[in-house]
């Protein structure tokens, strides 16, 4: 199994403060699984975090990763939203990130 950093996105664009922060986890790993997202199985959502609109998904395979980053255009969608958010959909890295966690 790859390394947790290498199965690991961060995602900016989360709508901040309009839903309960377990609501909103659930949201994300829901959107990150689902196959027209290019998803996969998710290990772990961390939200919120230190920088606020930010969270962290980590798949349980790197493929995921690869997959997720190619689709250009993911939009957070669900019923307890009130309209889509895009989303900003980039690879961790342990320099860019090491501060945030």
């Amino acid at each position: 199994q790859a390394a947790k950093s290498a199965r690991t996105v961060v995602i900016a664009g989360v709508p901040d403060g309009l839903l309960h922060d377990d609501v909103m986890t659930d949201i994300l790993m829901i959107h990150f699984q689902m196959s027209k997202n290019n998803g996969g199985d998710v290990e772990e959502v961390i939200y919120p975090t230190m920088q606020k609109g930010v969270a962290y998904v980590t798949f349980e395979d790197q493929e995921v990763v690869d997959r997720v980053l190619k689709k250009v255009d993911h939009r957070l969608e669900d019923k307890r939203l009130s309209r889509y958010y895009p989303l900003k959909v980039t690879r961790y890295s342990e320099h860019v990130s090491a501060f945030i966690i």
